[in-house]
């Protein structure tokens, strides 16, 4: 059988985030931001959104802010769904 590649890019990783979030898996989710940074892939709403709300469900509320506030540093855009997402995980502390 013929192995295939996969290209590892934002969209990738958001997929891998989602799936991090459905599984409650926060400190992994950390692990992929911090592979994306390594590998220079570009992190965009959607990617740090989705790790804020793995954070979130993870009762990470600080690390949750952690992200919000480097997301700001690295100028990514910062939508209703990245606050709603923080603001969540702040109403669980």
């Amino acid at each position: 059988m013929a192995s295939a590649l996969v290209e590892l890019n934002t969209i990738t990783y958001s997929a891998s985030l989602s799936a991090c979030e459905k599984g409650g898996q926060w400190a992994t989710a950390l692990g992929l931001l911090a592979q994306m940074g390594s590998a220079s892939v570009e992190f965009n709403t959607i990617t740090c959104s989705t790790a804020i709300s793995v954070c979130e469900k993870g009762g990470q509320w600080a690390k949750a802010l952690g992200l919000l506030v480097q997301m700001g540093s690295a100028r990514v855009e910062l939508d209703t769904i990245t606050y709603n997402a923080a603001v969540s995980a702040c109403e669980k502390c």
